[in-house]
């Protein structure tokens, strides 16, 4: 028994479209946004949550 079998075989190719300067960049701002954040949560626990 000879069966012929077409198999269909999809290729597909695969760039990176992420620039090195544009990730550096959103790093650098969640960077800076965490950063805040800390600065913002060390004034509350070292100059509001001792005067209640």
């Amino acid at each position: 028994m000879n069966e012929n079998k077409d198999i269909n075989i999809e290729k597909k190719n695969v760039t990176r479209n992420e620039q090195p300067g544009l990730v550096g960049s959103t790093f650098i701002k969640y960077a800076a946004y965490i950063v805040i954040l800390l600065i913002i949560l060390y004034f509350i626990v070292n100059f509001i949550l001792p005067r209640i």
